[in-house]
């Protein structure tokens, strides 16, 4: 079988990781990388031995590639995305899918017309620890997520819902499945122009309760998640790629017995298993994991989030069940 041809637009830090990774996947040929920045391209493209473009057009002419990743700033997801897809090509685009829940059904009336993956950039969702986590909890009661870390300039076209929060917001709609009924959110800009902090508590129609908070204005790294259950509770440290799981026994003449287990199963590098994942339902012609009905909900989630943050107006949100 002929190697899928692969593409890169967009090689600053994470784009860059992208073009690392495809060059190592078996049945997979990275075609060209591309970026505004014409020096950036070469750099990228030079050091993995694959040619580079400073302009979009002439790569999907020249490259001719069959699938491509989406690495650019948020605001132009839609735009690169919607030319790649009306040209027969299939996409990967990085998180958040989009900047409005419009742009995102566009996209996904296009890929649909076209028989096309689209699969959306949510990392954690191939974290080892989370895919484990993913098959073992049953009856979450209380979800607390926090993703902190020290400021960075590396982002600045968006705040810390959109680009880090929504990682969260993804992995719990993905754990419980029922609607939203309620969201209470509050954020502070502390260096930027969008907000730096965020916390939001979520309720679920079945009664399950959730809290998020994050920061990339923290002196502490922390990325972790806590689930509890009736009978359990469970943690997990996204960058260990660690779970632990807390049970309480009644043992006879000890009274309440604290038992932690520490389950072992193979970690991986998840965006090495996330774009697998991708070049696979492209030769497959299957839908991937993380589709762009995945992105669209955790986007709407994100949206009615930030509103209550700037606008500082209740909001409520219906229809985000799994599917």
């Amino acid at each position: 079988m002929e190697p899928i041809k692969v593409g890169v637009i967009g090689v600053g830090h994470l784009g860059h990781h992208h073009a690392r990774v495809y060059t190592e996947l078996f049945g997979t040929q990275l075609v060209g990388v591309v970026d505004l920045d014409e020096d950036r391209a070469a750099s990228i493209g030079e050091g993995l031995g694959v040619p580079f473009y400073s302009n979009l057009d002439r790569f999907f002419e020249t490259a001719k590639p069959d699938a491509v990743s989406v690495v650019v700033p948020t605001v132009m997801h839609y735009e690169v995305s919607r030319l790649a897809l009306e040209r027969g090509i299939h996409v990967l685009i990085e998180k958040p899918v989009t900047t409005t829940v419009l742009e995102a059904e566009e996209l996904l009336r296009l890929a649909a017309k076209r028989n096309l993956v689209l699969q959306v950039g949510h990392i954690e969702r191939f974290n080892s620890a989370v895919q484990y986590l993913s098959n073992v909890v049953r009856d979450p009661i209380f979800l607390q997520s926090n993703r902190l870390g020290p400021f960075s300039n590396r982002i600045s076209d968006v705040g810390v819902v959109l680009d880090l929060m929504i990682h969260d917001i993804d992995i719990m709609l993905s754990l419980v499945r029922a609607d939203i009924v309620n969201i209470n959110a509050m954020g502070r800009c502390i260096h930027t122009n969008h907000e730096d902090v965020a916390s939001a508590q979520i309720e679920f129609s079945n009664g399950t309760m959730a809290h998020i908070l994050v920061s990339r204005v923290s002196e502490r790294r922390m990325r972790q998640l806590e689930i509890m259950e009736p009978e359990r509770y469970l943690t997990i440290d996204y960058q260990a790629q660690e779970v632990s799981i807390h049970r309480c026994l009644n043992q006879q003449g000890s009274g309440l017995v604290e038992v932690i287990e520490h389950p072992v199963f193979p970690k991986r590098e998840p965006l090495k298993l996330e774009l697998h994942h991708f070049v696979s339902c492209v030769k497959e012609g299957r839908q991937p994991l993380v589709g762009i009905m995945d992105g669209k909900r955790a986007l709407e989630v994100a949206i009615s989030i930030l509103r209550q943050i700037h606008m500082q107006k209740p909001a409520t949100l219906q229809g985000s069940a799994q599917a």
